[in-house]
């Protein structure tokens, strides 16, 4: 009774669901890759701020704001 959905115009639809389907698949792909590069980078920052920090200790050493002990004393806080 039900009939083909091609009697009912519903044909055009389906002969682009695999469209759909590749573009749900590869959206799902991209955001697993984009989970597991975001989580692989998160522990990269923090060594980019201690660098940073290390860094501006130096250059405050250098310009005499801070004696040796204060610099040896910052610098093992940051290690």
């Amino acid at each position: 009774m039900m009939g083909n959905f091609y009697n009912y115009g519903f044909g055009h639809m389906f002969g682009f669901g695999w469209i759909f389907m590749v573009v749900f698949w590869g959206l799902i792909i991209w955001g697993i890759f984009a989970l597991i590069k975001g989580s692989a980078h998160g522990g990269d920052s923090k060594k980019k701020e201690e660098n940073k920090a290390l860094e501006i200790l130096k250059e405050r050493y250098a310009k005499s704001d801070i004696s040796k002990e204060e610099f040896e004393e910052k610098k093992k806080n940051l290690m």
